[in-house]
């Protein structure tokens, strides 16, 4: 195993630091979610007060993906990337205070600075991959080469980001098992712990100009000036708020409220969605073709948005409800899946290789508003209206998106 480790190019060799860095911060984001939820929920916090713990972990992802990329650009990926890592350990430090101190305020500034962490160190890692993705050995500029590198490139991004998916859902079980094993300050210790070792590895084992730009890019510079960067974004922006108006608070309080789903059933099965929809996500190449074209974005989410009309449909004439949303949220995923791995590999393809973070920072900052509108719709549109409006305004948000997506060339 030596053997082979010495003998990869040092591309290979970065791709395999960030992505191990990558999937160690993704399982500690995930496990530190669950932990939140289950701990502060034992202590007695109501939904909505729960939820507004991550309102600031979303609103801070749309700003550091937006400045983000301009560091990435300014100071190297393996900067940005190993600042997430601290800040992350910083993160969860602040919640081993006593518990009385653990007000909603204190939590939410610790989830502002876990968000920020999060997308700095999200939106290094699939900036990098741009970069260390091997080009083909023949120099020539043909077709061929081309294809050849753009399938290679697809398929790094697809399994840097369904494997971080997998792991998320992993992450979840895992903030379950240590909350019921140790607690919660000491299941919060243990995490820090094992992230400043990964910390300390990322630090003498990153490239040091990873992903720097040549030419230094002024702060003005942060909004995207391509307009398929700005088309992608735009169709990205609705797409994830589809998913998370109805999958972030209205699904799992719907499964507890009508279904009697006690905490460790949803949280389970919400669990094993995210790990099956991360597998289907590395495997995406395999549905789409190995180099597709940018109009392919619009296409799948056409077979998309039919899932939440068909499942709205089932709720309004209470047609096997259970089944219905169960077998309709696994065909959901796998389609979202598909949609997310295919824009995934679109950004980092579409980007400048010169400062690509500014690229890559910029269309996950319109990732992150999508969260954001589609989790603050989540709970107002359930709340007022139930789990069918969200359907119908998931299927409008994807329907949006394709449109969107038709406008790009390649």
């Amino acid at each position: 195993m030596i053997k082979a480790l010495a003998g990869m190019s040092p591309q290979i060799k970065q791709y395999l630091i960030i992505t191990g860095n990558y999937w160690a911060f993704t399982l500690t984001d995930g496990a530190l979610r669950m932990l939140v939820v289950l701990y502060f929920h034992q202590l007695g916090y109501s939904p909505i007060n729960i939820a507004m713990l991550f309102v600031f972990y979303e609103v801070f992802g749309v700003i550091t993906n937006l400045i983000g990329g301009w560091l990435g650009a300014r100071l190297g990926l393996n900067k940005t990337m190993n600042i997430g890592l601290a800040m992350q350990i910083v993160a969860l430090m602040m919640l081993t205070v006593p518990a009385d101190m653990l007000t909603v305020v204190y939590v939410m500034i610790a989830q502002a600075l876990s968000g920020i962490a999060k997308d700095l160190n999200k939106m290094s890692a699939k900036s990098a991959i741009k970069l260390l993705v091997p080009k083909s050995n023949n120099g020539s500029a043909t077709n061929n080469n081309s294809s050849d590198s753009d399938n290679k490139l697809y398929h790094w991004v697809a399994v840097l980001t369904g494997s971080k998916n997998a792991l998320k859902g992993v992450g979840f079980f895992l903030g379950g098992v240590l909350l019921t094993a140790l607690g919660f300050k000491h299941a919060i210790l243990l995490m820090a712990a094992m992230l400043l070792l990964v910390w300390i590895w990322s630090l003498t084992s990153l490239k040091a100009e990873l992903g720097k730009a040549k030419n230094k890019p002024k702060f003005t510079e942060i909004f995207s000036k391509s307009r398929s960067i700005n088309l992608l974004s735009a169709a990205r922006l609705f797409l994830f708020g589809a998913r998370d108006v109805w999958f972030v608070v209205a699904l799992p309080v719907f499964l507890a409220t009508t279904f009697n789903w006690d905490h460790w059933w949803v949280g389970g099965f919400m669990a094993s969605w995210v790990i099956g929809y991360g597998m289907v996500q590395s495997i995406a190449p395999r549905f789409t073709g190995n180099v597709p074209e940018p109009q392919a974005a619009a296409r799948w989410a056409g077979y998309l948005a039919v899932i939440p009309v068909l499942i709205a449909i089932a709720l309004h004439y209470q047609f096997y409800v259970q089944f219905s949303i169960v077998f309709g949220l696994l065909v959901f995923g796998g389609l979202f899946a598909i949609n997310s791995s295919l824009h995934s590999y679109l950004i980092v393809s579409l980007a400048d290789s010169d400062g690509v973070s500014m690229d890559v920072g910029f269309y996950y900052m319109a990732n992150a508003m999508g969260r954001l509108i589609g989790t603050l719709l989540s709970g107002w549109v359930f709340q007022v209206y139930g789990l069918e409006m969200c359907l119908w305004i998931s299927a409008v948000f994807i329907a949006i998106s394709a449109v969107i997506a038709l406008k790009l060339e390649d």
